[in-house]
C-alpha cells in the first residue's frame, strides 16, 4: 500500500468516484487495489461514511456513488482548522469557537460534518462559530477534540 494512509486513500476515492461510475463497494474497492491502495471491507466502509458518498441512480437507471454537492467544495475540520482556530471555550452546552478573520463559516461547516455526538448545531459568524449541544459534557468533549485537531495539525 502506498504511503500516506487514511487521507490518501480517501483522496483516491475522490478521484475515482469523480472519474468513474462506480456502481458499488466492490468495484471501488477493485479500483483502490489497482492504483496502490487495497483496503478491507470494513474500512472502505468506513471510508465511505467519513466521505458522506451518497449512492444515487443517473439517468441511466444504475447506481453509482456521488459526493452530495453541498461537499462537493467542503476541507475536513482537521484540515482547516490548524490554519483557521483560535481558541475553544466551553460555556454550559456551548462552546464559543473563535477563528480567523472571515474563516467562521468554514469551520462551522467543517463541524457540522463531523456530526460529533450531542451536536444539535452551529452558528457562525465572521470570527466566531457558536457550537450547540445537548449536554455540558459533549460540549466539553467536542471542544476537547476540536482543539486536539487544531494541535495535530499544526505539527
Amino acid at each position: 500500500m502506498k504511503s500516506g494512509g487514511k487521507r490518501l486513500r480517501q483522496a483516491m476515492v475522490l478521484r475515482i468516484i469523480r472519474e468513474h461510475r462506480i456502481p458499488h463497494q466492490e468495484a471501488l474497492r477493485a479500483r483502490l487495489a489497482a492504483e496502490g491502495f487495497p483496503v478491507a471491507q470494513a474500512t472502505l466502509s468506513r471510508d465511505i461514511r467519513d466521505l458522506r458518498l451518497v449512492k444515487v441512480v443517473g439517468a441511466d437507471g444504475k447506481p453509482h456513488y456521488t459526493l452530495p454537492e453541498e461537499w462537493e467544495n467542503l476541507a475536513p475540520l482537521d484540515s482547516v482548522l490548524p490554519a483557521l482556530f483560535v481558541s475553544a471555550e466551553p460555556v454550559g452546552n456551548l462552546i464559543v469557537v473563535r477563528t480567523l478573520s472571515g474563516a467562521a463559516q468554514a469551520v462551522a461547516s467543517g463541524i457540522d460534518w463531523e456530526e460529533f455526538e450531542g451536536l444539535a448545531g452551529t452558528i457562525a459568524g465572521d470570527d466566531t462559530v457558536l457550537v450547540i449541544l445537548r449536554t455540558g459534557r459533549a460540549a466539553r468533549d467536542v471542544a476537547a477534540a476540536i482543539e486536539q485537531m487544531a494541535a495535530e495539525g499544526s505539527r
